[in-house]
C-alpha cells in the first residue's frame, strides 16, 4: 500500500515508467474505501508541501530516517482519527438533519430483515439459556469436587475441572450456534437457505460467546471451585459483568450492526456507527477503570503483601500504582487500531488478548503448582531422619531458594510472550536465532550442572552424616573419625564449590585459563608471603594424620592446657578451665599432651604422720577405693583396682604414699576428687593424722654427752586460737563437740624424738 502511495506522484509525472504500478493496481487501490482516503491524504500534503515529493523521491524506503518514520507514523495515525471523527460528525449531523439520501433505501425490506433477524437471535439466546440451565447441577458438582476432594494438587484438581467446565460450556455454545443454524435455514425466512444477516448474527454469537465462556473460566461468579483468578465472589462477578458487557458492545456492533448498516443503509453510514461504537466502548472502559483504580491497588497491595518472592512482591507493588495506565493505554490502542486499520485490527487485538491472558494464568497457575507440590515443608519418613538428621533441614533450605529462581525465570517467560502477542518481540525469531539458541542452552547446561553439584553435595554430606550419627552405621564415632570427617566435608565443600563455580564461568563463555593462571602464581605469592599460614596448614594435616588430638579432648598445646573445641586445618581452639578460649596456630605447637588417649590415671600421694602406721594408713586407702568403686556414679569409670605404689618419700613433716587408679579417659579428675573426699573421711574415722608442717627443737649434745641447759618451761595449760587460756569456748557457743564425731578427736600429747629412748 505504501509502495502504490510512493509511485503515484512518479506515475503522475511519468506514466510510461517501468516502475509505476499498473493500472489494474491502481483500480484496486482506488475502490478500497480506506486506501482511498490515504491517498487522497497523501496528495494533499504532497500540495501543501511540494518539497515534500522530491524529499520521497531521493529516499530510498530503506534510507528514510527515524525520525522522520515516527512523524510519517504519528501524522498518518492522527490523520485517520480525525478523519473518522470527521466521518462520525457528519454521519451524526446528517441522522438529525435528514441530509442521508434515503430515497435508494428499502424500509420494507429493512423492516421484514430486522424481524427475521430478531427472531433468530430470539431462538439462538433462548436455545443457549435453556442449554446452560441444563449443564448448571453439572458445574455445581465439579465445583465442591474441586474444593472438598483430596485426590491430588488442589491446583491440579482446580485446571482438571476448569477444563472439563470449559468442554461443557464449549459444548453449549456449539449447540446454540447448530440450533441457530437450523432455525434460521428450515423456520425463518426463506426455507433451506441461510441469509446473510443471520450468517452474520450467528457467526457473531459463536465468537462472542467463546470468548465469554472463557470469561468464565476466569472469573465463575457463580462457582468457587471453577475460579481460575484468586478473587472473591463479588470481585469475579463485578468483573465478569462488564468484561461481558463490552465484549458484547463490541462484537456484536462490529461484527453485526456495522455490516448490515453498510448492506441495507450505507457505507459511511456504518463506518460512523463504527466509529461511535468504539468511542463508546472507549469511555465506557475509561469509566470504568478510573472509577476502580484505587480498590484495584488496594488488592493488589494486599497480594504483594502475601508474596513470599522479593520479586513478585515488589513487580505487584509497581504495578498496582500504575495498572490504570497501562488498562488505558491497552484501550487507547484498541481504539487507534480499530480506528486506523478496520480490516485486521479486531482479529489482531482479539488474539492478542487471549495470548497475554493465556500467558499470564498459565504462568500463576504453574507458579501455584510449584508452591503447592515442592514449595511446602519437606517431610521425610521418622527412618529417614533419624539416619539422616540433617537432610530434611537441608531439603527445606534449598528448595525455597530453588524456587525463586523458577518463578523468576516464569516471569521472564510470561513477559516475553506477552510482548511477543503484541507484536512488541519476535519470540519465535529470536529462539530461531543464533544468540537465542545459545541464552537457552546457557540457561539449561548451568541448570544441569547446579543440580548435579547440589545432589552430589547432598549424596557426600548425608554419607558423612551417616557415619557420624550414633544411631546407625556401626555406633558412635570415635573423636578421631568426627574431626577427620568434619574436615572432610569443610574441604568438599570448598572444592565443590569452586569446581561448579569455575564450570558455570566456562559455560557462560568466560575463559577460565587466565583465572587459573592468576590463580596459580597468586598462590605462588601468598606461598612466599605467608610461610606461617603454609607451616600452620602442613602442621595441622600431620597432627590430623597422626591423629594426635580430637574436638573435645583434653589437651596441652603451646603451654595452654584446655579442652579442644574446633579444629580447623591452620589452628586449633581451646577453652581452659576458666572459660578463656584460646586459638593456637599449629606452627606454634612443639608438643601435643592429650590427656584422653585410651585411659587415664589419677596419681594421689597422701601424707601421714611420721608416728602413724603405713600399714594401717594403706588400709584405709583400699577401703576408701573399695567405697568408691561400689558407688553408682564412678563405678563405671574404673577400669582396674586400686595400684599402691607405697611410700615415695619421706618428707620434712610426713610419709607420703602414693596410689595409682586407672579410668576411662576424661574421667581421673572426676574420680580423683571423689577419692581424695573418700581417703580424708576414712583417715579421720581411723584417727590418722595428715599432718601439717612440724618443727622440731634439737639443743645440742656434747662430746660427753652432756646436755646444755635448755631454759625451757612447757605449761600444761592449753591455748585456743584467739589465745585464751584452756580453751574457751566464746559467749553464746558450745562448750564441747560431739564424742562420736571422728574429726573432734584431741590430738595425742607431744612426745619428743627420745621419748621413746628414754623409756
Amino acid at each position: 500500500m505504501l509502495t502504490l502511495l510512493a509511485a503515484v506522484p512518479a506515475f503522475a509525472q511519468n506514466p510510461d515508467s517501468p516502475d509505476v504500478p499498473p493500472p489494474e493496481a491502481l483500480a484496486d487501490l482506488l475502490e478500497n474505501d480506506q486506501a482511498r482516503e490515504q491517498l487522497i491524504e497523501h496528495l494533499r500534503r504532497q500540495a501543501a508541501d511540494p518539497t515534500l515529493a522530491g524529499t520521497e523521491a531521493t529516499e530510498g524506503p530503506g534510507e528514510m530516517s527515524l525520525p522522520r518514520e515516527l512523524a510519517e507514523l504519528t501524522s498518518g495515525i492522527v490523520s485517520d482519527i480525525g478523519g473518522e471523527v470527521r466521518n462520525l460528525f457528519d454521519v451524526v449531523v446528517g441522522l438529525f438533519t435528514a441530509d442521508t439520501d434515503t430515497s435508494a433505501i428499502d424500509f420494507g425490506a429493512i423492516v421484514t430483515a430486522a424481524i427475521n433477524l430478531g427472531l433468530v437471535i430470539v431462538a439462538t439466546f433462548a436455545l443457549f439459556l435453556i442449554l446452560r440451565s441444563l449443564t448448571r447441577p453439572l458445574f455445581a458438582r465439579l465445583s465442591r469436587w474441586s474444593q472438598q476432594s483430596n485426590g491430588m494438587t488442589p491446583v491440579l484438581r482446580l485446571v482438571l475441572c476448569v477444563v472439563l467446565a470449559a468442554l461443557a460450556d464449549v459444548l453449549v455454545v456449539a449447540l446454540a450456534y447448530v440450533g441457530g443454524n437450523l432455525i434460521a435455514t428450515f423456520a425463518i425466512g426463506e426455507s433451506g437457505e441461510l441469509s446473510t444477516r443471520a450468517s452474520l448474527f450467528l457467526n457473531a454469537f459463536l465468537i462472542i460467546e467463546l470468548i465469554k465462556a472463557a470469561l468464565r473460566m476466569l472469573f465463575s461468579s457463580r462457582y468457587e471451585g471453577l475460579r481460575l483468578l484468586p478473587i472473591s465472589a463479588a470481585e469475579a462477578s463485578y468483573w465478569n459483568r462488564w468484561l461481558a458487557r463490552l465484549v458484547g458492545l463490541v462484537g456484536y456492533g462490529l461484527m453485526v450492526v456495522v455490516p448490515l448498516a453498510s448492506a441495507y443503509l450505507a457505507p459511511t453510514l456504518a463506518q460512523g456507527i463504527g466509529a461511535l461504537i468504539m468511542f463508546a466502548a472507549f469511555i465506557y472502559a475509561v469509566a470504568v477503570v478510573l472509577r476502580n483504580r484505587t480498590r484495584i491497588r488496594d488488592n493488589l497491595n494486599a497480594m504483594a503483601a502475601r508474596s513470599d518472592l522479593t520479586a513478585t512482591r515488589v513487580s505487584l507493588q509497581l504495578f498496582a500504582r500504575t495498572w490504570h495506565l497501562f488498562a488505558l493505554a491497552y484501550f487507547l490502542v484498541v481504539l487507534v487500531l480499530t480506528l486506523t486499520r478496520p480490516a485486521d485490527a479486531l482479529p489482531f487485538v482479539l488474539f492478542a488478548t487471549l495470548k497475554t491472558l493465556g500467558a499470564v494464568i498459565v504462568g500463576m497457575l504453574l507458579s501455584s503448582l510449584l508452591t503447592q507440590t515442592i514449595g511446602r515443608r519437606i517431610r521425610l519418613s521418622d527412618d529417614l531422619r533419624r539416619k539422616l538428621p540433617q537432610l530434611e533441614p537441608r531439603l527445606n533450605s534449598y528448595v525455597p531458594n530453588a524456587l525463586r529462581v523458577i518463578r523468576f525465570l516464569i516471569l521472564i517467560t510470561v513477559i516475553m510472550l506477552v510482548l511477543d502477542a503484541w507484536g512488541a518481540f519476535d519470540l519465535a525469531a529470536w529462539y530461531a536465532s543464533e544468540a537465542g539458541r545459545g541464552l537457552v542452552g546457557t540457561l539449561v547446561s548451568v541448570a544441569m550442572i547446579l543440580l548435579l553439584a547440589i545432589g552430589v553435595w547432598l549424596a557426600l554430606a548425608s554419607l558423612i552424616e551417616h557415619k557420624l550419627n550414633p544411631e546407625t552405621g556401626k555406633g558412635e564415632p570415635d573423636a578421631r573419625a568426627k574431626t577427620l570427617l568434619s574436615l572432610f566435608r569443610n574441604a568438599l565443600a570448598i572444592a565443590l564449590i569452586t569446581m561448579t563455580a569455575m564450570i558455570v564461568l566456562a559455560e557462560i563463555g568466560i575463559n577460565i585459563g587466565p583465572l587459573i593462571a592468576g590463580a596459580g602464581v597468586l598462590g605462588l605469592a601468598i606461598g612466599f608471603g605467608a610461610q606461617k599460614l603454609v607451616q600452620d596448614i602442613i602442621t595441622g594435616i600431620f597432627i590430623q594424620v597422626e591423629n594426635a588430638m580430637n574436638t573435645g579432648d583434653v589437651v596441652s598445646v603451646g603451654g595452654i592446657t584446655g579442652t579442644a573445641e574446633r579444629l580447623s586445618i591452620r589452628s586449633v581452639g581451646i577453652r581452659d578451665l576458666n572459660g578463656t578460649y584460646h586459638i593456637v596456630p599449629f606452627s606454634s605447637v612443639d608438643t601435643v599432651s592429650n590427656f584422653m588417649r585410651g585411659f587415664g590415671y589419677h596419681v594421689g600421694e597422701y601424707g601421714i604422720a611420721y608416728r602413724e602406721s603405713i600399714d594401717e594408713a594403706i588400709v584405709a586407702l583400699r577401703e576408701a577405693f573399695d567405697e568408691l568403686a561400689a558407688d553408682e556414679e564412678h563405678k563405671m569409670n574404673i577400669v582396674a583396682p586400686l595400684e599402691v605404689a607405697g611410700v615415695v618419700a619421706l618428707a620434712d613433716s610426713s610419709v607420703n604414699i602414693r596410689v595409682r587408679i586407672k579410668t576411662t579417659p576424661g574421667t581421673q579428675w572426676g574420680v580423683g576428687r571423689a577419692y581424695n573426699r573418700l581417703v580424708k573421711l576414712h583417715f579421720d574415722a581411723k584417727g590418722i593424722e595428715i599432718p601439717f608442717p612440724h618443727t622440731t627443737l634439737y639443743f645440742g649434745v656434747g662430746k660427753e654427752a652432756e646436755a646444755p641447759p635448755a631454759n625451757v618451761r612447757l605449761m600444761q595449760q592449753n591455748f585456743d586460737i584467739d589465745g585464751r587460756p584452756g580453751g574457751q569456748p566464746r559467749s553464746g557457743e558450745s562448750s564441747r563437740m560431739s564424742q562420736d564425731d571422728p574429726r573432734a578427736k584431741s590430738d595425742p600429747p607431744p612426745r619428743g624424738d627420745y621419748d621413746e629412748e628414754r623409756d
